[in-house]
């Protein structure tokens, strides 16, 4: 009882919208910050760090069996991945005392100041626009060495802070998430998924290309490029405005998914000068000039609906749109090792996934209680002190401040 009792005094309960938030007395200063499918994220003080941190309630993590995988799935990639583009978990914590009990999951991770959705709004310069675009790419590409390939980024997603870093929020879609043309529709932005994901075709890793291009897209012209309604109205968006792909794709469909492609009006699409003109790029000197012919090739490179053709994270990452901050420890850091290999396919009771959630929120628990999950620094100091190399247009060596 002595073990219960003091547990209970470690705790404290606070409502946080229409939701009751009960965490460890070390963080205080809750204020909401964000709500999502998958629950509801505070900011908040944390006393032994001498830091802000946001806290993230996993909504009813065992309400489904859908629910309980996306949470194990969370958890276990969040403790295994560590790099500086990547959200890092500070302290994972449950309330319940008991596996019986066991109804809520805390994840503590680094606070950031804004989401893209806030900076795409903003009138970004090229050397910002270039520097945030190289850190989605670096981070989606510890995602791929680790064997993740995301598949639903969007800017909601991806959270910036006031110097220009950039950290991707979430781990995307579990390989039996897919839905294809022809699935129901549910309420979600499909705005950024590849044609690939939204004809329910097979993918290899730069389906998370096309989404950067879209991000891309977005930062420049100021609005989303491809806003479907759901997934079919998705798929006219995008051949109106790049046109109808080739008989080579379209033979790559299932058969129900081609007939209906078939049939759609054929549009010749728009070229990327009439798509992205040069009065949406920061202009004015002549290096600019260059600068916009760059951001326009890159995205005529990301934005190919047929992904055999669209080009690699790799080659991206070596764009010269891009290239100018590449840094060898953050684009070739050591991969993450994954121990679950079958994350994905494996599929189990929520009884289950409860038990398994449950193991993993207690073994974080006994690492964290000496404060240190997967060996990071008390202080965020370290995590950002590699400030990319300056690009050629400017003398100061530390990255852009939005």
């Amino acid at each position: 009882m002595m073990n219960r009792n003091k547990r209970e005094k470690e705790y404290y309960s606070i409502d946080v919208g229409d939701s009751t938030f009960m965490v460890l007395k070390r963080y205080q200063n809750l204020r909401p910050i964000g709500s999502g499918a998958q629950g509801i994220v505070c900011s908040a003080y944390d006393h032994n760090f001498e830091r802000n941190v946001a806290i993230k309630k996993l909504s009813r993590p065992f309400q489904n069996q859908t629910h309980a995988k996306r949470a194990y799935r969370e958890l276990v990639l969040m403790k295994c991945v560590n790099h500086k583009n990547i959200i890092g978990l500070l302290n994972v914590f449950t309330p319940q005392k008991t596996l019986e009990e066991f109804q809520d999951v805390y994840l503590v991770m680094e606070l950031m100041d804004a989401n893209l959705c806030q900076v795409i709004q903003m009138e970004l310069d090229h050397e910002r626009l270039s520097y945030l675009l190289y850190q989605m790419l670096c981070g989606i590409k510890h995602l791929h060495a680790a064997g993740i390939i995301h598949r639903d980024l969007k800017p909601s997603n991806i959270v910036v802070k006031s110097d220009c870093t950039l950290k991707i929020l979430d781990f995307g879609l579990a390989r039996t998430a897919a839905t294809g043309l022809l699935m129901t529709p549910y309420v979600v932005t499909r705005y950024y998924r590849a044609p690939e994901v939204i004809l329910g075709m097979g993918y290899q890793a730069n389906v998370d290309v096309w989404s950067v291009g879209c991000i891309m897209a977005e930062m420049v012209r100021g609005s989303v490029l491809f806003p479907g309604t759901d997934h079919i109205d998705q798929w006219n968006k995008v051949i109106e405005q790049l046109g109808t792909p080739s008989q080579e794709f379209l033979m790559k469909l299932n058969q129900s998914v081609r007939t209906y492609v078939e049939n759609r009006p054929r549009y010749a699409g728009y070229s990327f000068e009439k798509l992205f003109p040069d009065v949406l790029f920061p202009a004015d000197s002549e290096h600019n000039k260059l600068k916009a012919s760059q951001a326009r090739d890159l995205l005529c490179k990301m934005l190919v609906i047929d992904a055999s053709k669209r080009i690699s994270v790799d080659e991206a990452l070596q764009h010269p749109y891009i290239n100018v901050w590449y840094d060898p420890t953050e684009v070739e850091a050591p991969p993450p090792a994954i121990t679950d290999k079958q994350l994905d396919e494996r599929e189990h009771t929520v009884e289950e996934w409860k038990d398994f959630i449950y193991k993993e929120v207690f073994e974080c628990e006994e690492r964290t209680k000496n404060g240190v999950i997967k060996g990071q620094p008390a202080s965020i100091g370290a995590a950002v002190s590699s400030t990319p190399p300056p690009s050629s247009s400017s003398s100061s060596s530390t990255p852009p401040r939005p």
